[in-house]
C-alpha cells in the first residue's frame, strides 16, 4: 500500500501518523499543535545529520579495524599494541575522574525496590497489559501451572488435582517459614490470624503466636478479628496472604487460605524494538497507540475466550489499611519504561526536506515522551514525574551523548524540566562495554538503568572481530574470558559510579519460559553476581523469579561487590577465536544446524506474520524467546565460519534447506504459517535467513533490522 504523506513545514509525514499526534497524542496537553510541529521540524534537521555522521564513524572504525587484522594475520595479537591501536582511531577512550551519577527523582521501583524486569513487545495490547500487571502475582498459581515443582505422579485428574495443590501449599508455607518466620510455630501449624493495636497475631488453635520481626507486618485487609488478607514485606517487596473459605485451595488448608500473592514484576519494558516488527508508519502508531494508552491509564483490550468476550484494563492500586490503622495504597502496576530503536534505522514514517527517511530512534524520542506527558498529569505510571526511555544499541561515549542531546531537545519543545528524561543504558555493544564509565559520565544526570545484553553483545563482538579469526563455538562463549569481565565490569563500573540505591544495575533474559525449574536454580546468579534487576518473559517467570529478591539483599550485596578486585579492560579485549580449531564435520554441521534452525523458525514469522518476538522451538523442541538479538548472534557466528573456511556457503544453504524442513513440520498446526520448503525460490522468509548470514559481515554492526525491514515491508507490499 502505497503512503499518503501531508506536508508540514519542512516535513511530510504519513497521514496515519499526522492524524495520531493530532488528534490523539497531543490531545488534552498544552502543547499547541503548530508549535509541535515547528519545534519538532527544526530539532529533527538539527539532529539528522549527527546522527548519521555517528553512524559513518561506526563504519569507519571497523573498516580500520578490519585492516589491522588482516595486517597482523597469523600473528598472536598483542594487547598493548591493539589497545594502542584502538585509542588512536578514537575506540578507546581515555578514562577520566572518578564521579557518581546525579540522576534526581526516581521512582522506588528504580532506587529502592530490587526484583524483577519484564520486557514486552508493546505492538500487542494484551500482552502490554498483563505485563502492566504482572506487579503482581499468584504464587499458587505460578507453582501448580509450570514444572517449578514436580507434577506428583499420582495426579490423574484433568481438573484441580488436589495432590499438586497440597505440593503448592506446602511450598507456600515453607517460603512463609523462611522468610518471615514466627515465634516457636510453622506456618504449616497455623490454623487462623488476627490484627490486633499493630501486631499480627497468628493462631494455634487457642494459642497464640507472633512474627519474629514484626517490622515485616505491613497492614491488612478486612475484619481485624478475620481479615481476609495480611500484608507482609521483605527486603521491600510485598506479598500478600488471602483468605478465601470458598477457594478449592482453602479447602485443604487449615487457616483456609487461598493463595499467597507476589510483589513480582517490579518494572516493565515496553518495548519498540527487538520484539516487535515495526517497519511502517501503520506498525508504528499501532506501538505508539499503545503506549499512549498505557500513559493515559485507559488502554483496554478485549479477546475472546472460551466463547465469551473478556476485556482486560489496568489494575487499580491495591489498598488496605496500615498497622497504624491508617488506609494506605500500593501501587498496582509495574512501574512501565519504553524502548525506543537504537541510532542506526530510519522510518518512512516521515520524510526530511532532503526526501530522506527520519532516523526512527528521533522520531521515537519526540512521540513517546509527549505520550509520557499525560502521566505527569494524573501520576499513575511515576509517581515522581519521570518519563523512563531505554535506549539500546549504542557504541561508545559520543553515541550516548547525542542520546543526552536528542532528550534536552525533546524537553525544550514540551517545556518539560531538564532531565524529566531518564535514560537507560543498554550495555550490548563492545565499544561501549570498553568505555562504559565515559558513556554513563555523558548521561550521568539522566541515567537509571544499565543492562548486559549477552546475545546482541556477542553478536558485535564477533562482528567486530570478524577478520581476526574463526570465533569459539556460541556454547562455549558464556565460559569464555571476555564474557567474564564483559558481566562483571557493567556491575563494577555501576557500582564505582553510584548506582547502588539511586538506579538499577540489570541483567538480561530467561530464555526458555517453560523451564521454571531450572530458572529457580539458576537465575538466582543473577543476584549473586549484583543486579537488581533482571529480564524475564513472562508474568509466571516474573512471580517466581521474585523469590529470588527475598533471598537475597541485593543492597548488601552490592557492597560486597564494591570491594572485588574490578574487571580487567585486557580480559573484555580478549578476542573469543578458535586457537587452531580441530572440529569434526559432524561437529559444525550441529553447530550450524542449531543456528539455522532457531535463526529460521524466528525469522519466518517476522517476516510472513509480523511477529516480534515468539516462542521458538529449538532443534529439540524446547521453546525459547528469540528476537532480533538472537537473529545476530546466529548470522554472525555462520557467516564468520563461512568467511574463515570452516564451512562453505553450498553446505550451509544446504543446512538451511533441511532446518526449513524441520521447522515446517514444528509449525504445522499453524494456520497462519506459510511454508518455506514447498518452494524455496520463492519463499521470501526462507531468502531472508540466508540474506542474514551470506550478507551477514557487510551489514552495519552486524545487525539483521535493515534485511528484516526490507523484506519485512516487501513482503506487506505483495499481502496487500
Amino acid at each position: 500500500m502505497k503512503e499518503k504523506y501531508i506536508s508540514i513545514n519542512n516535513l511530510k509525514v504519513s497521514e496515519i501518523l499526522f492524524n495520531f499526534i493530532n488528534d490523539d497524542l497531543l490531545k488534552n496537553t498544552k502543547i499547541a499543535k503548530e508549535d509541535f510541529w515547528k519545534g519538532f521540524d527544526k530539532a529533527v534537521h538539527e539532529l539528522a545529520p549527527i546522527n548519521k555522521d555517528l553512524l559513518k564513524k561506526r563504519d569507519l572504525i571497523q573498516r580500520q579495524i578490519d585492516e589491522w587484522h588482516i595486517k597482523n594475520k597469523g600473528n598472536q595479537i598483542n594487547l598493548e599494541e591493539y589497545k594502542n591501536f584502538l585509542h588512536e582511531i578514537g575506540y578507546l577512550k581515555k578514562v577520566g575522574v572518578d564521579f557518581k551519577i546525579e540522576t534526581k527523582n526516581v521512582d522506588d521501583e528504580i532506587s529502592k525496590i530490587a526484583g524483577p524486569q519484564l520486557v514486552v513487545p508493546i505492538m500487542n495490547a494484551r500482552y502490554a497489559l498483563n505485563a502492566a500487571n504482572a506487579r503482581w502475582m499468584s504464587l499458587y498459581d505460578s507453582l501448580y501451572g509450570t514444572d517449578a515443582i514436580e507434577q506428583s505422579e499420582d495426579s490423574v485428574s484433568e481438573r484441580y488435582d488436589p495432590l499438586r495443590g497440597e505440593m503448592v501449599i506446602k511450598y507456600g508455607r515453607e517460603f512463609l517459614d523462611k522468610f518471615f518466620p514466627l515465634e516457636n510455630l510453622s506456618w504449616k501449624e497455623i490454623t487462623k490470624f488476627t490484627v490486633n493495636n499493630g501486631l499480627l497475631n497468628i493462631f494455634k488453635n487457642d494459642q497464640k503466636f507472633q512474627l519474629k520481626d514484626n517490622e515485616k507486618f505491613v497492614g491488612h485487609r478486612g475484619d481485624i478479628n478475620d481479615p481476609s488478607a495480611i500484608i507482609l514485606k521483605n527486603n521491600n517487596l510485598h506479598i500478600e496472604i488471602l483468605k478465601d473459605p470458598k477457594a478449592f485451595s482453602a479447602q485443604q488448608d487449615t487457616a483456609r487460605i487461598s493463595d499467597i500473592i507476589i510483589e513480582s514484576a517490579v518494572s516493565t519494558i515496553c518495548d519498540n524494538e527487538d520484539s516487535v516488527a515495526a517497519v511502517d508508519a501503520e506498525d508504528k502508531v499501532l506501538c505508539y497507540r499503545n503506549w499512549l494508552g498505557l500513559m493515559r491509564g485507559d488502554l483496554k483490550n478485549e479477546f475472546e475466550k472460551n466463547g465469551k468476550t473478556l476485556e482486560r484494563k489496568l489494575n487499580p492500586d491495591r489498598s488496605y489499611i496500615s498497622k497504624d490503622g491508617i488506609g494506605l495504597k500500593l501501587h498496582g502496576r509495574s512501574l512501565l519504561l519504553v524502548r525506543n530503536v537504537g541510532h542506526l534505522m530510519t522510518n518512512s514514517a516521515i520524510l526530511l526536506n532532503d526526501g530522506s527517511e527520519i532516523p526512527e530512534g528521533i522520531m521515537d524520542a519526540f512521540i513517546t515522551t509527549t505520550a509520557g506527558l499525560h502521566d505527569l498529569n494524573h501520576k499513575g505510571n511515576s509517581r515522581t514525574g519521570s518519563i523512563y526511555i531505554v535506549k539500546p544499541k549504542m557504541h561508545g561515549p559520543e553515541e550516548t551523548a547525542f542520546t543526552d542531546k536528542i532528550f534536552s531537545e525533546v524537553e525544550n519543545l514540551l517545556g518539560l524540566e531538564q532531565y524529566t528524561c531518564k535514560i537507560g543504558i543498554m550495555d550490548e555493544e563492545r565499544r561501549t562495554s570498553a568505555n562504559l564509565k565515559e558513556c554513563i559520565r555523558t548521561l550521568k544526570n539522566r541515567v537509571f538503568f544499565i543492562n548486559t545484553g549477552f546475545l546482541d553483545r556477542t553478536g558485535d563482538e564477533m562482528h567486530t572481530s570478524m577478520e581476526a579469526g574463526p570465533m569459539i563455538k556460541k556454547g562455549d562463549m558464556k565460559s569464555s574470558k571476555w564474557i567474564s569481565a564483559y558481566e562483571n565490569n557493567n556491575v563494577d563500573i555501576g557500582l564505582q559510579c553510584g548506582f547502588s540505591g539511586v538506579a538499577q544495575i540489570g541483567k538480561g533474559m530467561w530464555a526458555m519460559p517453560d523451564k521454571m525449574k531450572d530458572m529457580m536454580d539458576q537465575k538466582i546468579g543473577h543476584l549473586k553476581a549484583g543486579a537488581n534487576c533482571a529480564w524475564v518473559p513472562s508474568p509466571t517467570a516474573a512471580a517466581l523469579h521474585a523469590l529470588h529478591y527475598h533471598e537475597i539483599n541485593i543492597f548488601d550485596q552490592q557492597k560486597t561487590i564494591l570491594k572485588r578486585t574490578a574487571a580487567k579492560l585486557d580480559d573484555l579485549l580478549t578476542i573469543p577465536v578458535a586457537d587452531r580449531p580441530n572440529w569434526s564435520v559432524d561437529e559444525i554441521n550441529s553447530e550450524i544446524s542449531n543456528s539455522a534452525q532457531t535463526l529460521l523458525g524466528y525469522v519466518v514469522r517476522w517476516i510472513d506474520q509480523g511477529v516480534g518476538c515468539s516462542k521458538v522451538p529449538d532443534i529439540n523442541n524446547v521453546g525459547l524467546m528469540e528476537d532480533r538479538a538472537t537473529l545476530r548472534i546466529s548470522s554472525q557466528h555462520i557467516a564468520n565460519w563461512i568467511h574463515h573456511g570452516i564451512t562453505t556457503k553450498i553446505q550451509v544453504i544446504g543446512i538451511m534447506k533441511d532446518m526449513a524442513k524441520i521447522v515446517d513440520e514444528q509449525n504445522k498446526d499453524d494456520p497462519k504459517y506459510r511454508r518455506m520448503s514447498d518452494d524455496f525460490d520463492n519463499s521470501l522468509a526462507f531468502k531472508t535467513a540466508c540474506d542474514l548470514i551470506f550478507k551477514g559481515k557487510e551489514q552495519p554492526s552486524g545487525y539483521t533490522e535493515p534485511l528484516l525491514h526490507l523484506n519485512r515491508l516487501l513482503q506487506k507490499s505483495n499481502q496487500n
